[in-house]
This record gives C-alpha cells, structure tokens and sequence, in this order.
C-alpha cells in the first residue's frame, strides 16, 4: 500500500524495490512515497529490513559486497540507481545520520567544516559562516561558539550527535536519513535532537528509522511499518496508529508482537 501524497509534493517515489544479499532477498516489492519537507517515521522490529531500507535512498548498500537491487528509487523524477549517476554528490544531497555519534577525531570547527572544504570550500570567512549557521541550525552554537577549536570528542554524546547533523547540514542536503539516531542517548538529549528534527522539517526532507514506537508518534508526519522486509503499510502518522489497515500493523502497535 504506498501513502497518498498530495500532488507535487513527491520528493522521493520507490516502485517496486527488491534487495538481495547475495541469494538471500532483504526487501520485497517495496514501494512508498515520500514528501517533500515531511518526516516519514520507519518502524518495525529488528531485522524487518527498515534500516536495510533506508540505505537504499543514499545507495549505502553499494558498498557490502553481493549486494543486488531491482526496481527503481527517483529522487525529483531521477532514478539514483542509473549506471550516470554521480554517487558523491547523491550522498552530499541525501545525508545520513547514524545510531551513534560519529564525530572525527578533530575540532568541533574542523567537523563542520570538514564537508565543504571537500567539496572546494576554502575561503575562511564563508567557512566561519557555514560552521556558525551548521551549528544554529542543529541547536549547538550556544553550547559550542566558545570551544570550537577544542576536540570534539570532549562533546557529550547528545552534543556529538547534534554536531554530526551541523556536519551533514554544512553541506546544505536535500534530504537527510537518521538510522535509530537517538538509541544511544538519554532522555534529555533524546528531547533535544527529537525537538531539532521538528525545527528541521521546514528545510529538508527526513526520513527516520526508529524502534521507538512513541518516538514517531511525536516526531513524524507519516510512518511506515516493515515486517520481515515487507513494507505493510504506510500512512498519515495519526492514522496508521489509530486506524491501522492491516492486523500485522495493529499487533504490532498495540504490542502482541515484537
């Protein structure tokens, strides 16, 4: 069942999408809608292919080996997995946040820096103004504009996860992926970052992939559910835990399994 997006505000539309590791099929005929500056929430219980998923929409999954997709995922009426398609700047375009913080092992300035200068940025006062907005768009200048020459491994893991989002911001997305993005933190920072995703809305697009069913209760506009790499059912977010269509999607959300 795809979601039923308003016309023109498609931003990424997959058909059909089958993944295969090697012999073994992760993905079956998965086909969704996603909006254009909305939150699209990925639930399901572990192994249910959501985040196997999600790789797919910055083609992450190139890179384990026997890796096999058929069907297509367009971005803007683009099919990112034709053989032209600059890999690079698909991923500068489609970000990616992970589990836990990934912060490199270098200055809270250099971090944000870090993806414009590979992209050709080297004028120090356009840097300076790329950190400064990078890290009021991800909530962190306040807490950072007095350290950011200090390493950023002295952040706390709520705060390096917000500077991994400065540093995929930096790099102005169109879309960003967040992979169970705050699993790994405490209740406050989870508050922090779940109230950043809501700010962020208005800019990107974002889909997210969370075990936590609250979670994308609070956060998304719509929400899909996966089982066993099924997608079975996608809705408006309110709906689909209130009104669910299917009886895998309500046993689910109402706890009888996983």
């Amino acid at each position: 069942m795809d979601a039923l997006p308003d016309a023109g505000e498609v931003k990424i539309d997959v058909e059909r999408l089958n993944l295969f590791y090697g012999s073994q099929q992760a993905l079956f005929d998965v086909s969704i809608a996603v909006n254009r500056q909305a939150i699209t929430a990925l639930i399901g219980p572990s192994g249910c292919g959501k985040s196997t998923f999600l790789r797919t929409l910055n083609r992450m999954n190139d890179l384990i080996p026997g890796v096999r997709i058929t069907g297509s995922v367009r971005i803007d009426g683009t099919d990112i997995y034709r053989s032209r398609v600059d890999v690079v700047d698909l991923r500068k375009r489609v970000g990616m946040v992970f589990q836990r913080p990934n912060p490199f092992p270098m200055s809270v300035y250099d971090n944000v820096a870090y993806g414009p200068r590979i992209h050709g940025t080297r004028n120090k006062k356009k840097l300076d103004e790329i950190v400064e907005r990078s890290l009021r768009r991800a909530a962190l200048w306040e807490e950072t504009k007095d350290r950011l020459h200090q390493p950023a491994l002295g952040l706390s893991g709520g705060q390096q996860q917000r500077l991994c989002i400065a540093r995929l911001l930096a790099v102005e997305p169109e879309v960003v992926l967040m992979d169970e993005p705050t699993s790994a933190l405490d209740p406050i920072s989870t508050l922090r970052i779940e109230e950043l995703i809501t700010e962020l809305k208005r800019s990107y697009t974002i889909v997210i992939v969370t075990h936590n069913m609250q979670q994308a209760a609070r956060v998304s506009d719509y929400t899909a559910f996966f089982l066993n790499g099924e997608l079975v059912e996608v809705n408006r977010t309110d709906e689909l835990f209130t009104r669910p269509q299917d009886k895998r999607t309500e046993d689910y959300i109402t706890g009888r399994f996983g």
